[in-house]
């Protein structure tokens, strides 16, 4: 497809990914939400145009006319932030998607929306690889409000005929993001801490960011109006130990890592996605995690030090 893309969050880490990712695809792209970046900035990363405004309906209609696609980024990716502020966490993921199916309900009906949702709507699964299928289990109120997002673009696909695909993100990691994992990894080591908690058993679906990016890309043909879902990851489940010693390695840390056996509370085990549906639309993961981590540290030393 061609033709005007909106990309709401279009400064955040996925955000910006799937605005370069559309911009290569074709697309002339709009970029609507909370940043201040210079246009120089903004449109290396292939926006066409850029508005610093809240998500909302009034705005959208405001700096938007008939979109082909909306890739819809805006939105709170934190648990703990969702824990401390749920509220907030909900006018983010909540607010922001009906406003986005609104839009199109009104404005552009035959546009096509691709919303970031996240593994969180699992919870605590316990099969893997976890299916697109399988109960939704959410445990924190981030994961929560993915869900009730995902439940209204399937309301507006049922009752207006608003075609929809929510990308079901596992965890995304590459040079720029500055939490989660590999962040926290290389803070504390390089502070010469070398304590972690939990097993370092647990596993995870790690898929770079510009793999995401492509993924939402991708996923603007599929959409439907019995609301699609893919899960975005790469199918491998990786244990948090074999992340962190790699990070230890490239750090040139004298001591390996040490994990406490400590669980924390609410924290799933293992995530690994079934991606076989995102092959089946000829998409396929192509960063090589290990090199990546190699990078990450790379930008790390040079961005903090």
């Amino acid at each position: 497809m061609t033709g005007v893309a909106v990309v709401t969050g279009a400064y955040g880490f996925v955000g910006r990914h799937v605005a370069r990712s559309a911009a290569a695809n074709g697309y002339r792209v709009i970029g609507i939400g909370h940043g201040s970046w210079g246009r120089d900035e903004w449109q290396s990363w292939g926006l066409a145009d850029w508005h610093t405004a809240e998500v909302t309906l009034e705005t959208l209609s405001t700096y938007v006319d008939t979109p082909a696609v909306v890739f819809h980024c805006a939105g709170s990716g934190s648990v703990p932030f969702s824990l401390a502020h749920p509220v907030r966490d909900y006018e983010r993921n909540v607010s922001t998607t009906l406003a986005v199916l609104e839009f199109a309900r009104l404005h552009c009906p035959a546009a096509n929306v691709v919303v970031a949702s996240s593994a969180g709507v699992y919870g605590a699964a316990t099969q893997m690889p976890i299916r697109t299928t399988d109960a939704l289990n959410p445990v924190s109120p981030y994961g929560m409000h993915k869900r009730i997002a995902e439940d209204l673009c399937r309301s507006y696909g049922r009752n207006f005929g608003i075609r929809s695909v929510n990308v079901r993100l596992f965890s995304i990691y590459g040079i720029g993001i500055r939490k989660q994992l590999l962040w926290d990894a290389c803070m504390k080591l390089s502070a010469g801490d070398n304590a972690f908690g939990g097993t370092g058993d647990e596993t995870r679906d790690w898929l770079h960011v510009e793999d995401a990016g492509d993924l939402m890309v991708r996923a603007g043909d599929h959409a439907t109006s019995a609301g699609a879902v893919v899960n975005g990851g790469t199918g491998v489940a990786v244990p948090i130990r074999d992340i962190v010693e790699a990070i230890a390695a490239d750090l040139g840390c004298a001591e390996p890592p040490r994990f406490s056996g400590r669980i924390r509370a609410g924290d799933p085990a293992h995530y690994q996605a079934d991606i076989s549906d995102a092959l089946s639309w000829g998409w396929a993961p192509r960063k090589d995690l290990r090199q990546e981590i190699g990078r990450y540290v790379e930008w790390f030393r040079s961005d903090v030090f």
